[in-house]
């Protein structure tokens, strides 16, 4: 079941509110870049291509109602739009080259008028949007070759098709396997619980065999033979295949090791950033203390105690045993297998 997480309708951009799931499934509209930067900034979209598809429908948000008439006059309009939406989330990469992509496509054809320029940065938003969507099809097609006739997989936070344009990364493995796969594992992952929140509701749309378990259980639950492949998402992966994704993901991939259970990683090519030589380069998000001392708007600690809420943690690409992408399966990976693979 595809999720349409994403969508143009009306002369605007409706989004699934994230933060409102599983308990209510409700699109809200953004009609400016405000909006658009506070649907990211504040977790209403969320997930690297999603981020990346919302930024590209943003620049258009931000720019349409331009009153530039000379083309030196509507990049500075263009620029401070990008700027400022790039500002919203500092890791996933999907965020940065989709703004990079609209900004390219615009300085290579300068010659055009600023209406035509406005059209044309619409068109490149939908394009993105429908090519994540094939992009994720084919992870999922490459993903389940690796996948063991009942296997039972676990999964972290959610990399599903909220996190995309409707049909996920590490979720479309799953689901692409889903003849195979005898169990799927979700932790909850705190401090937002995405994966009880979103990974759960969608594996049960799709009628999975689910389990729900809580992140510390892990360990205990690889010990009894409960996991056969571990699959997740991807943030920003760098060029010795060091990959940023939600924090408790580096915990996965020691007990991983340790338990000999292979730990695959599902990401479009636009998460990969070649300019970074390795993970100590990715910079990691850090977020409100707030999210950690409440749930569901209760407090469940003492309110003065210091809290360090990083988003994000970097997985070392030797405890990695392949990353999936739609452009083949990068096994081991290193920098010249991700060079040769990101350079078709």
């Amino acid at each position: 079941m595809a999720i349409e997480t994403i969508r143009w309708k009306n002369s605007r951009v409706e989004l699934i509110d994230q933060r409102l799931l599983p308990g209510r499934l409700h699109y809200i509209a953004c009609k400016s870049a405000k909006d658009m930067w506070n649907a990211i900034r504040h977790l209403k979209v969320r997930g690297a291509p999603a981020i990346g598809i919302a930024g590209a429908y943003g620049v258009y948000l931000g720019i349409r109602n331009s009153r530039a008439v000379r083309f030196s006059s509507f990049k500075k309009d263009l620029d401070k739009t990008v700027s400022y939406l790039a500002s919203a989330r500092p890791t996933a990469r999907n965020l940065f080259w989709a703004l990079e992509r609209v900004e390219e496509l615009v300085d290579n054809n300068r010659d055009k008028s600023v209406e035509h320029l406005k059209k044309m940065i619409l068109k490149e938003a939908h394009a993105i949007l429908d090519e994540d969507n094939r992009i994720c099809r084919n992870i999922g097609k490459n993903g389940a070759k690796l996948i063991k006739k009942g296997a039972k997989v676990l999964t972290h936070c959610n990399a599903g098709g909220l996190a995309t344009g409707g049909h996920g990364t590490a979720v479309s493995v799953i689901i692409a396997a889903r003849e195979k796969v005898s169990r799927v594992y979700a932790d909850e992952t705190r401090p937002v619980l995405q994966g009880a929140r979103l990974t759960v509701w969608e594996l049960m749309e799709e009628e999975m065999p689910t389990t729900l378990i809580c992140d510390n259980m892990a360990a205990s639950l690889m010990s009894k033979g409960g996991v056969d492949a571990i699959v997740v998402g991807a943030d920003r992966i760098a060029a010795n295949g060091d990959t940023a994704n939600k924090i408790g993901t580096y915990n996965l991939a020691v007990l991983a090791q340790y338990h000999q259970i292979p730990f695959y990683v599902a990401a479009p090519y636009s998460t990969f950033d070649l300019s970074i030589s390795d993970g100590s380069g990715i910079a990691i998000e850090e977020r409100t203390s707030e999210e950690v001392k409440r749930i569901g708007g209760a407090c469940i600690t003492v309110q003065e105690v210091d809290v360090w809420n990083p988003a994000f943690d970097v997985t070392p690409a030797e405890l990695i045993t392949a990353i999936i992408t739609e452009r083949g399966i990068i096994k081991k990976p290193d920098k010249s297998k991700i060079k040769k693979v990101m350079g078709k």
